[in-house]
């Protein structure tokens, strides 16, 4: 588990920076209501700071997502990238009231479900053949 630390606490930076982006892109566009197609809406626009928390939260997964593709495996780095949808799922129920249903739960469980696969399928191919005596 040579790289495990790395890849926890990138694929974490990841998963919090696109939930951060995506969270903030939300209340961004709450707030950019009614959407006008002048100056004052775009001064309106970027007084709030949830469009400085998207632009953050996106350029933060960038850099962390580049960094981690230089080292994991692209199966389930690619897999793992997805845990902001869960994220923001269960974020989404606490701070805008949406629902959570069956089917999103199960999504939400297929995503997991696929990640724990794909990680485990690549640490077994990973794993040295014992030595012949």
């Amino acid at each position: 588990m040579k790289h495990g630390w790395f890849y926890l606490i990138g694929f974490l930076l990841l998963m919090g920076f696109d939930s951060i982006g995506a969270i903030s892109f939300k209340y961004a566009g709450m707030h950019a209501l009614p959407v006008e197609a002048n100056i004052e809406w775009l001064l309106r626009l970027f007084a709030k700071p949830w469009v400085y928390g998207a632009v953050v939260g996106y350029i933060g997964a960038f850099f962390t997502w580049m960094t981690l593709l230089k080292h994991a495996p692209i199966g389930p780095a690619f897999a793992a990238s997805h845990l902001e949808v869960v994220s923001v799922m269960l974020l989404s129920v606490w701070l805008f009231d949406e629902h959570l249903t069956a089917g999103r739960v199960l999504g939400a469980v297929a995503i997991l479900a696929g990640i724990v696969c794909l990680g485990l399928a690549e640490s077994h191919e990973h794993v040295p053949e014992p030595a012949e005596a």
